[in-house]
């Protein structure tokens, strides 16, 4: 379903008198503010605005003071404009000692080399001996699909060892499987934390996930880029919550230890594309850990503002971008360490700063407009997943989620990219607002990637809240000077080089018409729903679907 084709599908469908008249007009958003607000939050003095650090006041205090300047509402903790987010940062210490056993024999891991492992828990030491392992395929439980990896496998005590991705993504056109889990199109169930989220619920003390660079959509170097640093947010009991350790280990590794437990890697991947797949575990093999871990505790902050519906206050739609970055790393080959995060996502904070401002200067809504700028994104997510867990508006009537996170800043296109096409009835308004600006919508190129399960919509996805992400890293941008192949040298450079580095820094040279574009488009996508009683639905299939159906009744 996620194709060029449903969104044209859906383009074509006649709107409504109503709707037809609301999408006409178009937001004014300004090129030249959008790059203001970057400039200023990518700056020396916001120090790459890491959780936690020094640059977390000084863009706290910008973007608040932006809400204040339009007229906003606090929407925070006990009526401000922030909500405290506590988190923790543990780091393993230096020489942690990893073992695999295999009959007997031992040989000794090496950290960031076959194995990068991290413990969540505020524990000082992790001690785990002679831990079995268990063989669990993709690790996959998905009723909706018929589908159970674990067939009811005891994993207490126990090391889960995962494929990444899920069942289908090599499949054969042949095979059972293909299609049943979106073919190439990566679900929730292909990613890492789903996977560790698993192995909790099941009781085991620790899971690998086998580092494969296709299925995962990066490289080791990415595995191991975060300076050894994990976060999570504070827990009430973090020992049923977190395992004792998680990870990955490299490739080779685990054919390695598939060959001395008597099994063949390649044959177990093509018995894991089965329904019928039942986890092994591995012969007389073993993990045993010893780690060191220094903790820490933290208060960072979301940002939150409201602009009250004027009729149904209590139904809200919530723009969105995280405001954290990486902060300060290890120096590059000029001597950079500050990793700016101009583009990832400063912009996005500045497009929703001005999606308030074209809100407040036109007609006030019907429902309510949230504004968030979230921190510790980069941290794997959490200031959205502590905001859904503590809304300041009820999920169940959040009618929407627009999440900003990358624009491209090569000037005006014939396109808009979609990450997660085929999710939801949002992409009917992103198509008409399209539609308006004399532009199409095009899928993502690369929903392998899983994109649309790495940004901060997703907390609220999972809790059944339509969502729509732009994303210009999700395909290459249809540019108006240099078409497709421009937009894809620009996709290919900013990865490759500048995607959490040094140099994702603002420049005067850029060309934000196209940037502008876009963020009209949520706007006015946004502004129809402000306006109406529309619920947009998941589509049938979303993985998201029956989470939201489970609260209709809270919806009238």
């Amino acid at each position: 379903m996620r194709t060029l084709a449903l969104v044209a599908a859906l383009a074509a469908v006649p709107l409504a008198a109503p709707f037809a008249a609301q999408a006409q007009s178009s937001a004014p958003i300004d090129p030249a503010k959008l790059s203001g607000h970057t400039r200023v939050l990518a700056g020396p003095e916001f120090h790459g605005r890491a959780p936690g650090g020094p640059g977390e006041q000084p863009t706290v205090d910008y973007v608040v003071a932006q809400f204040k300047a339009l007229g906003l509402k606090p929407a925070g903790d006990d009526g401000g404009w922030t909500q405290a987010v506590p988190l923790i940062r543990t780091q393993v210490q230096p020489d942690p000692k990893i073992t695999l056993s295999v009959g007997g024999q031992a040989q000794a891991l090496t950290q960031n080399k076959e194995v990068r492992l991290h413990a969540l828990r505020p524990d000082p030491r992790v001690q785990v001996t002679d831990a079995p392992l268990v063989w669990v395929g993709y690790g996959v439980t998905a009723p909706e699909r018929g589908w159970d990896d674990f067939k009811g496998v005891d994993l207490n005590g126990k090391v889960a060892l995962f494929l990444i991705n899920d069942p289908d993504f090599e499949a054969e056109a042949s095979d059972p499987v293909a299609g049943q889990f979106g073919g190439k199109a990566a679900t929730y169930y292909a990613r890492w934390t789903y996977k560790y989220e698993e192995a909790v619920r099941r009781g085991a003390v620790g899971a690998l996930i086998v580092h494969e660079t296709a299925g995962a959509a990066y490289g080791w170097s990415t595995v191991t880029a975060s300076n050894g640093e994990s976060f999570d947010v504070q827990r009430a009991d973090p020992a049923k919550e977190k395992l004792a350790f998680e990870g990955w280990i490299q490739r080779d590794l685990a054919v390695d230890l598939f060959r001395r437990a008597g099994l063949d890697f390649e044959a177990e991947k093509v018995r894991a594309r089965t329904a019928a797949f039942t986890p092994v575990a591995l012969k007389d093999a073993t993990v045993s850990v010893d780690l060191n871990v220094a903790s820490e505790k933290l208060m960072s902050r979301n940002i939150l503002a409201a602009l009250p519906g004027k009729t149904r206050p209590r139904e809200s739609i919530m723009y969105a971008a995280h405001w954290d970055g990486y902060g300060v790393g290890p120096a590059d080959a000029q001597g950079q360490t500050v990793r700016p995060g101009a583009l990832d996502d400063a912009i996005g904070v500045g497009g929703v700063i001005e999606i308030a401002r074209a809100f407040v200067e036109g007609p006030r809504p019907d429902r309510t407009i949230v504004f968030a700028a979230w921190t510790a994104e980069e941290r794997g997510l959490l200031g959205s997943e502590y905001y859904a867990e503590n809304p300041s508006y009820p999920l169940a009537s959040t009618v929407a989620n627009f999440t900003l996170d990358v624009l491209q800043p090569l000037g005006p296109s014939r396109d808009v990219v979609l990450v997660g096409a085929g999710q939801n009835e949002l992409e009917q308004h992103l198509a008409y607002a399209a539609a308006r600006q004399t532009r199409v919508v095009t899928p993502d190129a690369r929903p392998d990637r899983a994109l649309f399960y790495r940004a901060d919509h997703f907390s609220l996805a999972k809790r059944g809240v339509p969502v729509l992400l732009l994303m210009a890293l999700g395909g290459a941008p249809d540019l108006v000077e240099g078409g497709r192949a421009a937009g894809d040298r620009w996709v290919a450079e900013y990865t490759a080089r500048c995607y959490h580095q040094t140099c994702d820094a603002w420049s005067a040279d850029w060309d934000l018409r196209g940037a502008a574009q876009d963020v009209a488009l949520v706007y006015e996508a946004g502004r129809m729903l402000a306006t109406s009683r529309r619920w947009p639905q998941w589509n049938a299939g979303s993985e998201f679907k029956a989470v939201r159906d489970r609260t209709a009744s809270q919806r009238k």
